[in-house]
């Protein structure tokens, strides 16, 4: 089964405020295990499903869209957004309508940060700067396994 973890926080532990636009905004270290043999490419997805506000929430915010993560990739390391992605990795838009990450911004609650991994049985073709939905619906036939790592945040605190 794929797994999905962090060093710098436990799955629906607090993400860390260097990880967030309070700190450094740079994205988290992450690593993954156990990738089905059949996987040849995988994508990663980290959305806030509770924007604007935990209690009422009104959409999903699109803060990191990755696709054609090599298959021989483990990880990403700390800081990977800003131009250590592995080789052939390709960006996808986010919702401030950047191709790179934007660390957690809730501007009420505590909101929770899905960090969504899929294993892709293709490599898929260059869709430019896909949005997240454009991206889905590409590897709609071809996910073999995904994993999610949840992590919390909440301004000032």
């Amino acid at each position: 089964m794929l797994t999905l973890t962090s060093s710098a926080f436990a799955d629906r532990g607090p993400i860390p405020q260097r990880y967030t636009a309070d700190g450094a905004d740079v994205s988290p270290p992450l690593e993954w295990a156990d990738v089905p043999a059949g996987a040849r490419s995988r994508a990663l997805i980290v959305d806030d499903p509770d924007a604007p506000d935990p209690r009422a929430p009104q959409r999903t915010w699109v803060h990191w869209v990755l696709y054609n993560i090599p298959v021989a990739t483990r990880a990403l390391g700390e800081d990977a957004a800003g131009g250590a992605l592995p080789r052939g990795t390709r960006r996808g838009l986010n919702d401030w309508k950047s191709a790179g990450y934007g660390g957690p911004a809730p501007p009420v609650g505590r909101h929770r940060y899905f960090h969504k991994l899929y294993a892709l049985d293709v490599v898929l073709p260059d869709l430019g700067i896909p949005t997240k939905a454009r991206l889905l619906s590409a590897m709609k036939e071809h996910v073999v396994a995904e994993a999610a790592l949840i992590g919390t945040y909440q301004a000032g605190g």
